[in-house]
């Protein structure tokens, strides 16, 4: 063996041990021979074999980096037992140029100078550049929010759990649509609040059924998805929207609006435009941009900007600024437009992929979204479909991780779209759409 090989494997062996992670830059070549002993060329030799084996990634100007872990390969087997686990249940968008788009804004916050700057800590308001970028990041339609009514928060669940505290008192009612996020449901029982489920038609959340709940028994706020809803993925029509609004300021109710999912559909004006007296509006990076960058945006009226910022603050929900510094970036060179329009496309092509497999079922979807809304044909009950599902690998989630009524939950499933590689999604849909056009009996063996 010979000497480089020996250098190149004892790198290895230290990247193996965790003593070298990922992301840590090797020295320059001629520091690096220094070090060892050994010629420039010799280390020159080294660096390029650590290349060879996927250890190490050069990048011209800036130097060699140790690489992250590559994702494990291969196709997860469809057939039982299973090894590896599809999931279709978690949902964060991913696309093929996403890692080089984010690590091209963060260049100039990795200086020292900055990167220290990026690293105090920072307040809910966060600071007025960057509320600027975040009204950026927000808008949408012909709406813009004021850069003065934007609160920050740790994630998008701390910013909703903020806007829950804030507005529903522990034993009051919060209305939801029928059909609600789950994380709704949990932070409700945390708080003891009870939900009251309103129905919702082809259009969304119906604006008299709100009406009719409150005069039953007043309730506190509202919360509510107006575009692509989750599971169902509706978006409430311009008309909707503003009866709903209307119905909100009538009756005095306050509501949250999540807009998580609103990226995808950035063409209409949310509620806040309709009622921005009346309405939170709750949002993240974590779909827009990557699911590892955690950053909630809330953007309030300035009668409830102090009980949301007081909730954030004794709940521990304040921002990372170094979140905010690399989204500010991003939003400023152009990279989270970048994004959100790669995501629209790759949202599209993934609904085509569905379209093409779960043809003849009755699915509800929109084009525009990575989730769909599956109605089980008979004799299938969502539970054991969940579960033969699972037997080929396959996670879904069944209506009644969504349903807030006592009644019984739909016979549907929410079938997510975004996590798996477009191949193995497509494998995965074919298989629940066998697997949907068989009996439950008939999976039963001696």
């Amino acid at each position: 063996m010979t000497d480089y090989q020996s250098v190149a494997d004892a790198v290895a062996e230290d990247i193996k041990a965790g003593i070298l992670r990922p992301g840590d830059r090797l020295p320059p070549q001629r520091e690096f021979a220094r070090r060892h002993g050994i010629a420039n060329s010799t280390a020159a030799r080294v660096y390029r074999e650590l290349a060879r084996r996927g250890l190490t990634v050069g990048e011209v100007g800036r130097g060699t980096f140790v690489r992250a872990a590559p994702a494990a390969s291969g196709t997860p087997a469809l057939t039982e037992p299973a090894g590896s686990r599809i999931d279709l249940e978690l949902n964060y968008p991913v696309v093929p140029e996403q890692n080089a788009l984010l690590a091209e804004g963060l260049d100039a916050l990795l200086h020292p100078d900055t990167l220290g700057r990026a690293l105090r800590p920072v307040g809910t308001s966060g600071l007025p550049a960057l509320q600027e970028s975040a009204a950026d990041i927000l808008a949408c339609g012909n709406w813009r929010p004021d850069p003065e009514h934007i609160l920050f928060a740790g994630n998008g669940r701390q910013a909703l759990s903020a806007a829950v505290t804030a507005l529903v008192p522990p034993g009051a009612r919060l209305g939801v649509e029928e059909l609600t996020y789950p994380v709704v449901k949990a932070v409700a029982a945390r708080l003891g609040i009870t939900l009251v489920p309103l129905a919702m038609d082809h259009a969304g959340l119906i604006p008299q059924a709100l009406e009719e709940a409150h005069a039953d028994t007043p309730l506190h706020a509202l919360y509510v998805q107006p575009r692509l809803h989750n599971p169902l993925s509706l978006t409430m029509p311009a008309q909707r929207l503003e009866q709903l609004a209307e119905t909100l300021l009538r009756l005095g109710i306050p509501a949250i609006e999540d807009a998580i999912w609103a990226f995808l559909h950035d063409e209409l004006p949310p509620l806040a435009a309709h009622a921005p007296e009346r309405t939170v509006l709750i949002d993240s990076l974590s779909k827009r941009i990557a699911p590892g960058l955690t950053l909630g945006y809330a953007v309030t009226p300035p009668a409830l900007t102090g009980k949301i910022t007081a909730a954030l603050r004794s709940g521990g929900w304040t921002p990372m600024r170094f979140a905010l510094e690399a989204a500010h970036r991003w939003q400023q060179n152009g990279t989270v437009r970048k994004l959100v329009e790669a995501k629209q496309r790759e949202a599209a092509a993934r609904q085509e992929i569905a379209a093409r497999h779960l043809a003849g079922f009755t699915v509800r979807s929109d084009p525009r979204s990575y989730h769909c809304w599956w109605q089980l044909p008979r004799p299938w009950r969502a539970d054991t479909f969940v579960a033969a599902a699972a037997r080929h690998g396959i996670g879904v989630v069944p209506a009644a991780a969504f349903t807030t009524s006592r009644n019984h939950a739909p016979n549907a499933i929410r079938v997510g779209l975004a996590s798996p590689p477009p191949d193995v999604l497509s494998q995965a849909l074919s298989t629940l759409a066998d697997l949907a056009r068989s009996a439950p009996e008939d999976l039963v063996t001696d």
